[in-house]
């Protein structure tokens, strides 16, 4: 069996163990605007005495807007090209678990880790796992989830 050429010259695209991080906070505008432009009619994203009257007490965000920024911010990083290296990502798929509410005015860290990288010919690109995670401060994890991403050199 032929081992694809990979360009071992240039930098790797993605790396085991890599990260990027961010910080966001919903304010509770953010979070009904972000409902209604996605048609979550969902009242605990919007109508406080309903929140309120709900399990949790108060406004949540939408698990599509948390898991929206955590996607955004894995595309951004993956798809950068501070470092002199034109990148074209794909983003093939997402798992995401819901663990607990995201409430309006929490720092929230989304945070990513590649778990595992491996070159794929016919793709022509490294395809990784990553792992993430929605957290408040100090707090278990809102949301976890996985994403199977493809990187590849940006073509001219």
């Amino acid at each position: 069996m032929d081992t694809p050429l990979v360009d071992i010259e240039s930098p790797p695209l993605v790396r085991v163990g890599e990260t990027c991080e961010r910080l966001v906070r919903f304010t509770r505008e953010d979070i009904a605007t972000f409902a209604r432009v996605t048609g979550d009619t969902n009242p605990l994203h919007h109508d406080v005495q309903a929140a309120q009257r709900a399990r949790h007490g108060e406004i949540i965000a939408s698990g599509q807007q948390t898991t929206a920024q955590m996607i955004g911010l894995l595309a951004s990083h993956f798809s950068r090209s501070d470092d002199g290296q034109e990148r074209e990502l794909l983003c093939l798929n997402f798992n995401f678990a819901f663990k607990a509410p995201v409430f309006a005015e929490q720092d929230l860290v989304l945070h990513w880790r590649v778990a595992s990288v491996e070159w794929n010919a016919t793709l022509g690109g490294w395809l990784f796992h990553a792992d993430g995670r929605a957290t408040v401060r100090h707090a278990h994890p809102c949301v976890i989830g996985r994403g199977t991403l493809l990187v590849k050199v940006a073509q001219d």
